[in-house]
């Protein structure tokens, strides 16, 4: 079952017949190649001709050949059909050095809208982005949304929970049993890892940069504390330095395996250096290896976060004197500040998730979010149920 990402369909149609290069940035088997099939089939029923699009993927062997720039650009401009517009589709264009010559040239002759995929965020950085300036537009593609699923699904509360332990990878719906569909994601795990990181990065000790990842994965929402983890890790025997740590970090973020969310103090007004938090990109990953239902309060987290980054959030953990917010979301002068729990069972609970954001004193919209169907909104602060909230998009 294809299933239709319509929110991001709508915001490459903002850009179609634009002068810039179209990027979709996202982990491999995100979705990206069939975004770039559907944007295809709305061209198609424009009155755009067959001939007039060109679709390379350059994960398949049949285009080994084009991943010399040269060779690329050439083919390219032979199939091209002159007076009529060129539409060109690279998927995963990392794999062609010198792309960034192809795509500039191809997209300043006016004749040609370019559209490329990768699974690198590193991709339009350093010199490239240089290279392209202002000549390229950014949309990250994450896993499905939970409003996505259940349109396509069902809403009960059933297909929440299966959300929450098996994540968002659209294919992983492709599978009937559990199993089958797991196999599907710890193929797609362990492929990033040796073919994104190990290789891209060289890294030598495979191992313990699966010990590294596993520890990462398990404490998702937890802060990060370089000293925490090299203690775990002699623990079991081994060693890691300060710095091996970091490149692990940023080659697990640079191929959108987590994502870091910086600290910032509120009263303080300033972001504060140490101690990001962090989580993964898909939380069916993560039920690989820990059970997500147990950890429950960690997983609802997850899930709260990915969706504000789907909504275009700047995101940060919140510090308020020794208490913590869970996220400020900030887009351009708005600001929200959300709490989020599995129940507010218990007065304690209450307490604890409502009083810090009492006593922030702005005007700003704070939030707590919860699996709770009772509406518990107090002192200006809405209450809401983490489906409900999942839906009002």
């Amino acid at each position: 079952m294809m299933i239709k990402r319509e929110k991001y369909l709508e915001e490459i149609r903002k850009v179609m017949g634009k002068q810039v290069i179209k990027v979709l940035l996202g982990m491999r088997r995100v979705g990206k190649s069939t975004l770039l099939l559907q944007i295809q089939e709305e061209l198609l029923s424009q009155g755009v001709e067959k001939d007039q699009i060109i679709s390379l993927n350059f994960e398949w062997l049949e285009f080994e050949t084009l991943k010399a720039y040269k060779a690329l650009y050439e083919y390219i401009e032979s199939k091209k059909i002159k007076g009529k517009k060129t539409y060109v589709f690279l998927d995963e264009v990392q794999e062609v050095d010198g792309f960034e010559k192809v795509v500039n040239s191809l997209n300043s002759k006016g004749d040609t809208e370019v559209f490329i995929t990768g699974s690198n965020s590193k991709l339009l950085s350093g010199e490239l982005a240089t290279y392209l300036t202002g000549r390229f537009y950014t949309i990250e593609v994450l896993p499905l949304s939970y409003k996505e699923v259940s349109e396509s699904f069902s809403k009960n509360e059933d297909v929440f929970i299966e959300y929450l332990r098996t994540g968002g990878m659209p294919g992983k719906f492709q599978f009937d049993e559990e199993r089958t569909a797991k196999n599907y994601l710890m193929d797609m795990y362990q492929s990033i890892l040796l073919r994104d990181i190990v290789k891209r990065y060289n890294v030598r000790d495979v191992d313990l940069l699966q010990r590294f990842m596993s520890y990462l994965i398990n404490n998702i929402g937890q802060i990060f504390s370089a000293v925490t983890i090299t203690n775990y890790l002699k623990s079991e025997g081994r060693k890691l330095s300060k710095e091996t740590i970091y490149n692990y970090i940023e080659a697990a973020k640079s191929t959108y395996l987590v994502h870091g969310v910086p600290r910032y103090n509120i009263k303080g007004k300033e972001l504060m250096k140490t101690n990001e938090k962090y989580f993964i990109n898909d939380l069916g990953i993560r039920n690989l290896y820990f059970d997500n239902e147990k950890d429950i309060g960690q997983a609802l987290e997850n899930i709260v976060y990915l969706e504000l980054r789907r909504r275009g959030y700047e995101i940060y953990v919140g510090k308020f004197d020794d208490k913590e917010v869970d996220f400020i979301a900030v887009d351009g002068d708005k600001t929200k500040y959300i709490q989020v729990t599995y129940l507010l069972a218990e007065e304690t609970t209450i307490e604890r998730e409502f009083s810090v954001l009492e006593a922030i004193d702005d005007n700003f919209p704070k939030m707590v979010i919860s699996m709770d169907k009772v509406n518990r909104s107090r002192n200006g602060i809405v209450h809401k149920n983490i489906i409900d909230f999942l839906l009002d998009v």
